[in-house]
């Protein structure tokens, strides 16, 4: 559950760390689910921005996300979660 404040929306965090990103602020960012977002610190905020697909990086985006070690991470990721499904697949047929 959240809560709309003049300064945002308040939302709440699970005892695992978890925060959910409201619906509204997710379609007007772009945001999929699954999906994945960058997560940073900058200038003493926590700062999350969506990201595109690993397909979308390689096409328009393909510049503008090369920061550092995320594309390469992303990419890890995006085979993480292939194996998942691959495990997940094995074991429905076991």
């Amino acid at each position: 559950m959240s809560s709309s404040t003049d300064g945002g929306e308040i939302i709440r965090v699970s005892k695992k760390g978890q925060a959910t990103i409201p619906k509204e602020l997710r379609e007007r960012f772009g945001i999929e689910t699954p999906g994945k977002v960058l997560i940073h610190e900058e200038d003493g905020k926590i700062v999350v921005e969506p990201l595109p697909s690993v397909e979308e990086m390689q096409g328009v985006h393909a510049g503008r996300y090369e920061k550092g070690d995320v594309l390469e991470h992303l990419r890890g990721m995006k085979e993480e979660d292939k194996q998942l499904e691959r495990d997940e697949r094995l074991e429905r047929h076991q």
